[in-house]
């Protein structure tokens, strides 16, 4: 049996609707956060603070934990999901 990709994976445990919103506006959050920190601690604390709150929020409607408590590569992969979603409309279709 072919292993599975970490995107394929990650696409297997975000399949709600409501974890992939609470996903699409949590992430852009938590990345937009590391950069902001140069200029206002503030509001990058609260960026990555309310991008967090809402990853949690989405888990619970999946019912699954975040994929980065198996892998913390997945991290990673949430963005690239984030992007590819971006230029697919689809969070990722081929």
């Amino acid at each position: 049996m072919a292993k599975k990709s970490f995107l394929q994976k990650y696409k297997e445990d975000h399949q709600h609707p409501m974890n992939k919103l609470t996903h699409t506006i949590g992430i852009p959050m938590i990345v937009i956060s590391i950069p902001v920190l140069i200029f206002s601690w503030q509001w990058a604390i609260l960026l990555f603070v309310l991008g967090w709150i809402l990853q949690f929020i989405g888990h619970a409607f999946e019912g699954k934990k975040p994929s980065f408590f198996s892998n913390p590569i997945y991290l990673l992969v949430g963005p690239v999901w984030f992007v590819k979603k971006l230029f697919t409309g689809a969070g990722g279709r081929k």
